[in-house]
């Protein structure tokens, strides 16, 4: 499966969480201590751009209605139905770069 590059390691130290637009998906990545994690970007509940939330150890809060998913498994803390994609993630260097099908 191809890889792409989604962020670079050095922005993630620095901020923690970005977005990455592949055509009309987006993809929230973050950084949970010395590991990085890629999932769907937006919230299942209204589409809420989930990179644009805030990022609390490892759950990601949606910021339209704080919607909470764990971004190591994609998991809903709400909803188990809820579930967000997950992506294997690769660091090369300083590039960041997730699994895409």
């Amino acid at each position: 499966m191809p890889l792409v590059k989604v962020a670079s390691r050095a922005m993630l130290e620095r901020f923690g969480l970005t977005e990455h637009l592949m055509g009309d998906d987006r993809v929230a990545i973050c950084r949970v201590g010395t590991e990085i994690h890629a999932v769907d970007g937006l919230c299942p509940h209204r589409g809420g751009p989930l990179a644009q939330g805030a990022l609390h150890g490892r759950m990601l809060v949606c910021p339209w209605h704080a919607w909470e998913f764990d971004c190591v498994t994609g998991e809903s803390d709400f909803l188990p139905a809820a579930k967000l994609k997950t992506y294997p993630v690769t660091v090369d260097g300083d590039d960041v770069l997730i699994e895409i099908e």
